[in-house]
């Protein structure tokens, strides 16, 4: 006998919270390129193939997007999905060491 398996949506079973620091980071990563290649927010999100409000919480770090969602932004971008990625990373790295590199 086959187990029915329900295939659920958002976070896994359980998980109460994300981390808000690669969050806000990856969100400032994403607004900082679309504002820098003057792209609305709007125009960004619809050839993503994401809702305009969904795109304003992923800029404001509220949600943190799928690797899917990750990649679409990439490409609606013209960027790599790694280039966002390493971005994010530096980002984060800036965060926990704001002096670093400035000696």
């Amino acid at each position: 006998m086959q187990k029915n398996v329900v295939t659920r949506r958002g976070r896994p079973v359980g998980a109460k919270t994300f981390e808000v620091e690669p969050a806000l980071a990856f969100g400032a990563v994403v607004r900082a390129l679309r504002t820098a290649d003057g792209v609305g927010q709007e125009t960004l999100a619809h050839q993503a193939g994401i809702e305009r409000s969904h795109m304003g919480k992923i800029e404001r770090g509220e949600h943190m997007p799928t690797l899917a969602m990750i990649l679409r932004i990439a490409h609606a971008l013209g960027r790599t999905a790694g280039e966002l990625l390493l971005e994010t990373e530096a980002a984060l790295a800036e965060q926990q060491n704001p002096h670093r590199g400035r000696e």
